[in-house]
């Protein structure tokens, strides 16, 4: 059953990302940046519904308060493919920080370029920074928040953490807070699994870390709150 369900759910992806691209393709020239971002959460919405219906995995989000009003980081945790379907519904002023090949894709590409999406250059380690950096500082000046991952990839729940300095770069450059977010959708959606599990994952935005500190400092508190509260999540009973 749970294939089933899941196959079920692939198709619906699918059919439903096909229709939304299709359906403001004649549109797409004419909308903002902003525009698009709201449509990008729209679209997020529907295939939560999937979710909801066709597998029985649901989310909550925890610690919205931590959200400043202004400009700020958001540094997820990254499990699954699920939070990079999660953050535009709930904050609709956010660009994320992605690789450039995603942005050839057609159709699909040109709709990152037109949110303005942040397209990471990765000719090389210090190209893909500076690339990163002038896209963050760019994002801020327009008063827009920057989704990141800062391990860079996807990792299993419990994993040993892995940090790159990206994360610390745009920190600096930026000058705005940076929220940590825990998340357990590595317990429903598992990387490179094509079967999802019913259930309840967990957003928790944490405490964000203001600006101006170390670059050691920032990262030892990045590091330690989102790790500590991925283990709180982890050792909680399984929401269904």
């Amino acid at each position: 059953m749970p294939v089933v369900r899941s196959l079920l759910f692939n198709i619906w992806f699918w059919a439903w990302t096909v229709l939304a691209s299709l359906a403001i393709l004649p549109f797409a020239a004419f909308v903002s940046a902003g525009q698009m971002r709201r449509y990008a959460a729209f679209w997020m919405k529907g295939i939560h519904l999937g979710m909801r219906l066709l597998i029985g995995l649901g989310h909550r989000v925890q610690g919205l308060e931590h959200l400043p009003a202004g400009p700020c980081i958001i540094a997820s945790k990254h499990q699954s493919a699920f939070e990079t379907l999660a953050y535009h519904p709930i904050r609709p002023d956010l660009v994320i920080g992605l690789k450039e090949e995603l942005t050839r894709i057609p159709v699909f590409g040109w709709y990152l370029r037109i949110a303005r999406n942040i397209s990471i250059d990765r000719g090389g380690a210090a190209k893909a920074m500076r690339s990163l950096v002038r896209g963050a500082e760019a994002a801020v000046a327009d008063g827009l928040s920057i989704l990141l991952f800062p391990e860079g990839h996807r990792q299993p729940p419990g994993a040993p953490p892995d940090y790159k300095p990206g994360i610390a770069a745009v920190y600096k450059a930026a000058n705005v807070p940076v929220v940590p977010v825990a998340l357990d959708s590595g317990r429903f959606w598992p990387r490179r699994s094509f079967v999802k599990r019913p259930g309840v994952i967990t957003l928790r935005f944490l405490e964000p870390i203001p600006p101006g500190l170390d670059r050691q400092t920032f990262m030892r508190l990045l590091e330690e709150r989102t790790e500590a509260a991925c283990d709180e999540l982890l050792a909680e009973p399984l929401q269904a």
